[in-house]
């Protein structure tokens, strides 16, 4: 019998092979005639073309699909004004809209937008949806935001498309999970369990405790050191037992993190044992001027097993560094107990050496050691006296940096969100911005308007000092997202007083289009 091989077949091999090797096959097609046969290549093509017209002129219709199944659950939250949906058609396409192109990136925009439509409880036209999935996918830091958006909607496209299957794996308080707990516990990716976990401690610290603990021992020590990370979302007393087991862990790290976390808890078990340590290395003089320091001599095996690590990591002497590790652990409550000084007041003594009083090598590994357990313990009193006051403005006034030798904006973050921005204006009007990049990352955005003063008018006397606008770049980029829509007149003031075509022209120009920009569009969402 025999076999006629598939003409399209043939095609396909010559063209693998290439026509010098292989002939143009001989085929009973009526044009074949009219072919110019002194190029096979191009006559390979036209082959080809004719064959796929045969092809497909002969293809059977394929059976209908069965249907999509049960429609989307009913959304019933309001939908996003018309201004608002059509502003974010923008956002999700990228454009700006401006014919000039003075707008700043409108991606960088995208987060606050999901943020604030989230907040107010709307929903995007169901024809949105699939590109604010599409951008969900390429960017994980909008997934929360926009799963949450996107509703039932956007779970039930999910379930058809495997390209946001991230959806069915993402919980958001809107659209809990519940019965998918253990399933995505043990057959999610590593990322989706971390913000599974997370999500579930807030909802249900002792539901999340129960699942760490049912897999804790079959876990990598590289997850289990983030698992814990997790744990710090309601941490509370009933964790400790847990915590405790976990300062045997076979992972230093691991061990690490979990005396991390109990220090955080100022009635757990390895909180007193580090108050007793500390005692030991700090104590008020007899004549209540200065502190005396006693660091400890050796890291015995129970500091080991508290998370002391016995070597130093940073390269300080190892009692240094096992000093500042017994301070920071130490609650901060146990100093104006054993003192009966107030943290002004303690930081203001002079800090000697239990052997040579006048000596003050300790005062600073003391001080940075207090502001690390601020920042642990999250005590604004503590973080509040290590900043010191604002920064002294005015005529005459002398500038004064914050007391503490580690990063101000950590201790910053302690306190509250108006505080902060309180201090960190005076901060700017005192000493400009070229330090002040960490402190309006520590400040809640968007700015409030007199933070946002502050920052234009460090702006304006850069450019009047004829700095270039590229050596304050990333305060700029913060202000794209992060200054009161309010101050767009001044900061047009700022671009038409600048000289023309200049760099700092055009960078005022292009801030104020953008909060413009985020004006209208925080505007259009309050409907």
């Amino acid at each position: 019998m025999t076999i006629t091989q598939d003409p399209w077949e043939t095609l396909r091999t010559t063209a693998l092979l290439g026509t010098d090797r292989r002939p143009l096959p001989a085929t009973a097609l009526p044009l074949e005639d009219a072919m110019d046969r002194s190029d096979p290549a191009t006559a390979l093509l036209e082959l080809a073309a004719l064959a796929a017209v045969r092809r497909r002129a002969g293809a059977l219709p394929v059976p209908a699909a069965e249907p999509p199944g049960p429609p989307a659950a009913e959304d019933t939250r309001p939908e996003l004004p018309e201004p608002a949906a059509r502003r974010l058609a923008v956002l999700l396409s990228g454009r700006s809209g401006s014919a000039g192109g003075t707008l700043a990136n409108l991606a960088e925009l995208l987060p606050q937008w999901l943020d604030t439509a989230r907040a107010r409880g709307l929903r995007p036209p169901a024809a949105l949806i699939p590109g604010l999935l599409d951008a969900a996918r390429a960017r994980s830091e909008l997934r929360a935001d926009a799963v949450a958006l996107a509703g039932p909607l956007g779970r039930w496209l999910a379930e058809r498309n495997p390209d946001w299957r991230f959806v069915l794996r993402t919980t958001t308080p809107e659209l809990p999970q519940p019965s998918a707990d253990d399933r995505l516990w043990h057959e999610g990716l590593f990322a989706e369990r971390v913000t599974h976990l997370t999500l579930l401690r807030r909802r249900d610290p002792a539901a999340g405790l129960d699942l760490l603990r049912g897999t804790w021992s079959t876990e990598r020590a590289e997850d289990r050191l983030l698992f814990l990370d997790a744990l710090q979302d309601g941490l509370s007393p009933a964790d400790e037992p847990f915590l405790e087991a976990a300062l045997g862990d076979r992972s230093k790290n691991v061990r690490a993190t979990a005396a991390e976390l109990l220090s955080t808890l100022p009635g757990s078990a390895l909180a007193r044992r580090m108050a007793e340590r500390a005692r030991a290395a700090v104590r008020l003089a007899g004549t209540g001027t200065h502190l005396l320091v006693t660091p400890p001599a050796e890291c015995d095996a129970q500091m080991q097993r508290d998370g002391i690590a016995p070597k130093s990591p940073t390269g300080r002497g190892e009692r240094a560094w096992w000093f500042g590790e017994v301070v920071a652990a130490a609650p901060l409550s146990v100093w104006p107990e054993s003192t009966g000084l107030t943290p002004e007041q303690l930081l203001a003594l002079r800090v000697g050496d239990s052997i040579d009083e006048t000596s003050s090598s300790w005062a600073d590994d003391l001080r940075e050691a207090w502001a690390r357990a601020a920042v642990r313990q999250q005590d604004a009193d503590w973080a509040r006296a290590l900043l010191g006051p604002a920064p002294v403005t005015g005529r005459g006034a002398r500038a004064r940096s914050p007391r503490t030798t580690g990063a101000p904006a950590k201790l910053l973050a302690v306190l509250p969100p108006e505080e902060r921005a309180v201090w960190t204006a005076a901060f700017i009007e005192t000493h400009g911005l070229g330090e002040a990049f960490q402190l309006l990352g520590a400040c809640a955005t968007p700015w409030t308007p007199p933070l946002s003063t502050a920052v234009v008018t460090a702006l304006a006397k850069a450019a009047a000092s004829g700095a270039y606008p590229w050596s304050h770049s990333g305060v700029l980029g913060m202000t794209e997202r992060a200054l009161a829509p309010e101050t767009a007149a001044a900061v047009e003031e700022l671009a038409a007083g600048a000289a023309p075509d200049s760099a700092w022209s055009e960078t005022f120009a292009r801030l104020a289009g953008t909060l413009r920009f985020r004006a209208a569009m925080l505007a259009e969402l309050a409907g």
